[in-house]
């Protein structure tokens, strides 16, 4: 069964249909409803920085002036590409199975060679249409098999197109679960069900966030809680119930897809989020131009991102599916900016 047969977060009108579906009522909560019903391109956008002092924030560099959509950015690289760094791809909305998913993932394996990240996050809608094994070989193993090969662990989120089932796929390492965790070094990976966001949900949220001790916490899903979208959008009702807990149990970087281009917000509460939903789908001209949280955006081709932690710092490079570096950050760790600030 899939999440929700069509696009579920195209329109309100189709996303409420949904939601009550009698099917899916145990998953069912006030919020939900909201949430879905948020999920719409009409809405207003948050206001930069959400009143949080710049001081605060967690610092975001770019080699990038103007936004990269218009063509005339001239972006420097910043990936230290250090021995014992953290390095992991970002790609969302990538299971296609088309020639654009495997012209970017034929730049992922290029990029591989040189940056040898060893995990890659999933931001959702991992596999389109149908969910046989024909799918996942044609639209996950076969595009992504030099890195498989490699060793690369894939570690997925799920989004409105995917069927829960996709859990119990030994590679997308889910370890059974809607939403979960996994971590490295002192870097902690929070993989959030945003469809669905129960009091379960975010009851489990708290108490892993409360209880790790890590000095990064990352958190990404599928529904983008900022984002300059025309189609999709910010979903507020999502932000409203996480950000809370992510100001309060230190969350330095939140990525999510589902508008199907890349966008790097400007830190929102001290917190950097991305959208990154472009490794296969692409919505041509969606950034809202006259975006106010638009730190810089991407969307006339497909990309992927990669990324590198070390120590306070996390290093962030967007790449398009012709191989242009079209975006760079460096983003400090949330609690390293405010010690900072403060001396």
């Amino acid at each position: 069964m899939r999440r929700n047969g069509a696009d579920a977060m195209e329109t309100c009108s189709k996303v409420l249909a949904v939601i009550v579906s009698a099917r899916r009522l145990r998953f069912l909560w006030p919020l939900i409803v909201v949430l879905s019903a948020t999920g719409c391109s009409a809405l207003p956008q948050p206001a930069t920085t959400a009143g949080a002092p710049v001081t605060q924030a967690a610092t975001a560099t770019s080699g990038a002036t103007p936004a990269a959509r218009a063509g005339q950015a001239v972006v420097r690289p910043v990936l230290r590409n250090e021995r014992d760094s953290v390095k992991f791809l970002i790609i969302g909305d990538s299971g296609t199975g088309d020639r654009a998913q495997f012209e970017v993932a034929a730049r992922i394996a290029e990029k591989h060679k040189a940056f040898a990240f060893d995990r890659a996050i999933m931001l959702g809608d991992n596999l389109y249409g149908r969910e046989n094994a024909a799918a996942y070989r044609n639209k996950f193993e076969r595009p992504y098999a030099p890195l498989l090969e490699a060793g690369v662990k894939f570690y997925a989120s799920l989004g409105n197109h995917d069927d829960p089932a996709q859990r119990f796929y030994a590679q997308f390492n889910m370890d059974r679960k809607h939403y979960y965790t996994h971590g490295t070094d002192d870097v902690r990976f929070f993989a959030l069900d945003s469809t669905y966001m129960s009091p379960d949900q975010l009851k489990w949220l708290e108490e892993e966030l409360r209880r790790s001790t890590d000095k990064w916490k990352i958190a990404y899903m599928h529904h983008p809680m900022y984002s300059s979208g025309l189609r999709h959008g910010s979903t507020p009702a999502l932000r409203t119930a996480l950000e809370p807990l992510f100001l309060k149990h230190g969350v330095d970087v939140v990525f999510a897809g589902h508008d199907h281009f890349y966008e790097r917000l400007r830190p929102q509460n001290g917190i950097a989020y991305f959208v990154q939903g472009g490794a296969a789908k692409l919505r041509k001209g969606n950034i809202r131009k006259n975006s106010t949280i638009t730190a810089n955006g991407f969307d006339t081709d497909r990309s992927f991102t990669v990324a590198e932690i070390v120590g306070d710092q996390m290093y962030v490079e967007t790449i398009s599916r012709t191989g242009m570096l079209v975006d760079s950050a460096v983003i400090t760790r949330r609690e390293a900016a405010n010690s900072t600030s403060s001396e």
